[in-house]
């Protein structure tokens, strides 16, 4: 609800803007599908994945071997003094801080997979932002919002997605270099026509079968 309020907010300070402010043409991407199709994406998101399963077999080895470590203590407890029981309990404490400590550096908040997963996709998101400056640019927009981020948008018109002139810039609007989504069903991107109906100069319009991602319907009126 406080989400809403901040978009509705933000509505009315652009109602409340300057004419000039009001003409700016402004569009949406969807960042988690572009990513999805590219190579270097789907490379990265299969070492995070080795690399998480890797850590989690050690953290799994070492609770494990805290486990033994308890039931000894259990089947022997009746003969121990009470100094070796305490010497016992101290190393059970010290075996078991260890592991939440190790759990915690790996995955913990900026952990090391949290660091290993910035590492490894900072450059293909560098390469979505590079090419979504360039299409703003190309078009002249003054806005682009990203479907797939923390923005909440309660409705998205179709005109006004220019995700794949994203693609397009990124080399990934032919078939022969499409890559299937991490995702989803694989769709074919096609060399897109101005969202809205604003054609380039010198290009005649062509009723074109717009590509469509999962669970979108495409707009009627569209081309």
């Amino acid at each position: 609800m406080k989400k809403l309020f901040c978009l509705l907010s933000v509505a009315l300070g652009l109602l409340a803007a300057a004419p000039a402010t009001l003409a700016q043409k402004f569009g949406y991407v969807d960042s988690e599908f572009i990513m999805g199709k590219m190579p270097a994406y789907a490379q990265a998101q299969q070492e995070l994945n080795t690399l998480s399963g890797t850590w989690q077999k050690e953290i799994e080895s070492q609770k494990k071997d805290l486990d033994k470590l308890y039931r000894t203590y259990q089947s022997e407890e009746v003969l121990l003094t009470e100094p070796m029981k305490k010497k016992r309990q101290d190393e059970i404490l010290k075996k078991e801080q260890d592991v939440k400590a190790y759990q915690n550096k790996i995955f913990g908040y900026e952990g090391q997979l949290f660091k290993k997963r910035q590492e490894l996709t900072k450059p293909v998101q560098d390469q979505v932002f590079e090419a979504v400056e360039k299409v703003a640019k190309k078009k002249q927009l003054g806005i682009i919002f990203d479907k797939s981020g923390d923005l909440t948008m309660l409705y998205t018109n179709p005109i006004h997605d220019y995700t794949e002139f994203v693609m397009e810039e990124l080399g990934l609007a032919s078939e022969d270099q499409n890559q299937p989504a991490q995702k989803g069903a694989v769709r074919t991107v096609t060399k897109p026509t101005t969202p809205g109906g604003d054609l380039e100069p010198d290009e005649a319009p062509a009723p074109r079968k717009p590509a469509t991602r999962p669970g979108q319907r495409p707009a009627a009126g569209k081309k």
